[in-house]
């Protein structure tokens, strides 16, 4: 059994027991999150998808860790103008384990 959530408008599709990163949310670490917003629910016999969310399905988790991602690299250049710039940026993400479907 699985179910598509649009968690901080991305969509994931997430599993009972699974972890997965996710971007960072307002939440203490070992706190539990519910989200309502299920797109799609489907198990071995049928699949329900939502207009535009599943009514009374709710995917709970459990807030793991705040953390950062890898670091990505922003370069810039201009030939013959003697213009380069170099940046990065590490994206704010937290963990979260799945708990109960449904």
């Amino acid at each position: 059994m699985f179910a598509v959530v649009d968690i901080a408008g991305q969509q994931l599709e997430v599993r009972e027991n699974g972890k997965y990163y996710v971007p960072r949310l307002n939440a203490e670490a070992g706190s539990e999150v519910v989200f309502d917003k299920v797109l799609v629910v489907t198990d071995d016999k049928e699949t329900k998808i939502g207009t535009p969310t599943v009514e009374s399905f709710k995917v709970t988790a459990k807030v793991i860790e705040h953390l950062k991602d890898e670091t990505v690299l922003i370069f810039k250049k201009k030939r013959r103008k003697s213009y380069q710039k170099m940046n990065g940026h590490r994206q704010q993400l937290t963990r979260i384990e799945v708990t109960k479907l449904g």
